[in-house]
């Protein structure tokens, strides 16, 4: 890709509008209860599978590796109550340690 910043311009034109359609759409109304429901699932559903494609996911295939082990450390240490920066950080050595290997 030549400009990446055209990119991030692109995709942040697309996101607005994208935010914006939906108020627009509605005029004001607020949304029927059933899709209010609906709504509110799409982000939680949306963030696991990213997680879920980027912790299995090796190319074009599906596999296990050190990005597999480092999403499960971070699990395992947010499970134990620890915050989420230590999480990250946990799950960023245990990966880096695991590609150096």
């Amino acid at each position: 890709m030549n400009h990446p910043w055209e990119l991030v311009a692109l995709l942040a034109v697309v996101t607005a509008t994208t935010k914006a359609a939906g108020p627009v759409a509605l005029g004001g109304r607020p949304l029927p209860g059933w899709l209010s429901s609906i709504v509110r699932f799409m982000a939680p559903a949306l963030l696991s599978a990213l997680v879920c494609i980027s912790a299995f996911s090796h190319g074009h295939q599906l596999g296990l590796g050190a990005n597999t082990v480092g999403v499960g450390v971070a699990g395992a240490a947010l499970l134990r109550g620890a915050p989420v920066i230590t999480a990250v950080i946990v799950a960023v050595v245990v990966t880096s340690l695991l590609r150096a290997v």
